[in-house]
């Protein structure tokens, strides 16, 4: 890889990694069409869908890991709910990502734009009252949280995601998480995922290392500072960023595929 590419890759997983922190995803919902569509942009060899799902899914790893730690003694990451999201999440991702290589390109494109699109829809309808839950006191169905988190978990791990994107809307409007528990506590489920569609990118040999090393080193120092952010923001702010980011991206791929 040229210089000037590896400064475009890490660009793209700066600024990702660092909404990512932010917001409570691990950032493929970002640095999928980024990685899709920049290089080309600019005159370098496009990555195919299976190359970026690849490199995605050991990028959102790292970046969770970073965003994880930022949160750690802060009260918002709920244990039970990261138990039963997490394991179940982390099983769906697995069987997703090695089943990935049976999908031509176009249906992963179509799987993500799917998910984008229920995600898109799920963070416009209205959340009142989930903010106002003391954070001692947020109940949830364990079942119904660890069915979602598993199907989730296989779409996907279909394409190199870890699923935060809609995870963030199931929780804040189906399991009626407050708004920052479900960011820290995202994160947390997002790297149980990441590892299973980790695995199963790498056993199909879906990795391109080179781009994805820069990914990483651009993750591990953006998501902390993203996170430590985020802390700070008005939750109703890092609703509306995610919801106009994942609209974006959902119009971009449905618009490529029609």
């Amino acid at each position: 890889m040229s210089i000037d590419f590896i400064v475009v890759i890490f660009i793209i997983g700066f600024v990702g990694s660092f909404i990512s922190g932010m917001v409570g995803i691990g950032g493929s919902i970002i640095k999928y069409p980024m990685l899709l569509y920049i290089p080309v942009m600019l005159g370098y060899t496009a990555f195919s869908a299976h190359e970026v799902s690849g490199i995605s899914a050991i990028q959102v790893f790292f970046a969770t890991i970073a965003g994880v730690w930022a949160y750690r003694g802060s009260g918002y990451l709920n244990k039970t709910l990261i138990a039963y999201m997490g394991g179940a999440i982390l099983i769906g991702s697995f069987i997703g990502g090695f089943g990935s290589t049976l999908l031509s390109e176009q249906a992963i494109n179509i799987v993500y734009a799917i998910l984008a699109t229920i995600a898109v829809v799920m963070m416009f309808m209205p959340k009142k009252g989930v903010d106002d839950i003391p954070l001692d006191q947020v109940t949830f169905n364990k079942w119904l949280a660890a069915g979602l988190a598993f199907a989730v978990g296989i779409a996907a791990g279909i394409v190199g995601a870890a699923g935060a994107f809609i995870l963030v809307p199931i929780m804040l409007i189906v399991l009626k998480i407050p708004t920052r528990m479900t960011i820290a506590t995202s994160l947390a489920i997002t790297f149980l995922s990441s590892i299973g569609a980790t695995i199963g990118k790498i056993v199909t040999d879906q990795v391109l290392y080179g781009p994805a090393a820069v990914m990483i080193v651009a993750s591990i120092l953006a998501a902390p500072l993203g996170a430590k952010l985020g802390q700070k923001m008005n939750t109703k702010y890092l609703q509306w960023i995610l919801a106009l980011l994942i609209l974006g991206t959902a119009i971009k791929i449905w618009s490529d595929i029609l």
